[in-house]
């Protein structure tokens, strides 16, 4: 499978996304990892108003292969949950970057991007040919 790896997103290591909009941030999980999860049948997320710290679990991602945890690249309060995602799974499973986002925060203090991978670092991390 070929995946997309957006310039506009930077990467966390546990495979999450974050994109900066508007000082917020939202966060999804990559194509890559979705793909390995396989077909996926069940999505939890924390509620809205949650406050959470950096590597801290905001929900899991149940697949037919496994049940996977998502981490917070970094601190901050859930703004908004993307419901659609946690209603229809197959949301995240057909377009993960795209209407399959799971949060949005607002960081804590001021967010450091640059700590995370860039698209092309991530990409040499998951498909090195």
């Amino acid at each position: 499978m070929s995946y997309k790896f957006p310039n506009n997103l930077k990467y966390a290591d546990t495979h999450e996304y974050v994109k900066e909009e508007n000082g917020l941030l939202k966060i999804g999980v990559s194509e890559f990892a979705i793909d390995q999860l396989g077909d996926i049948v069940f999505v939890e997320l924390v509620e809205k108003g949650t406050n959470l710290q950096k590597g801290e679990t905001f929900g899991t991602i149940e697949s037919v292969k496994a049940v996977e945890e998502v981490y917070l690249p970094f601190a901050g309060e859930v703004l908004s949950v993307n419901e659609s995602v946690i209603d229809n799974p197959e949301i995240l499973q057909n377009d993960p970057i795209g209407n399959g986002w799971l949060l949005i925060i607002k960081p804590e203090s001021n967010v450091l991007l640059d700590e995370l991978m860039n698209s092309d670092e991530y990409k040499s991390k998951v498909s090195p040919n």
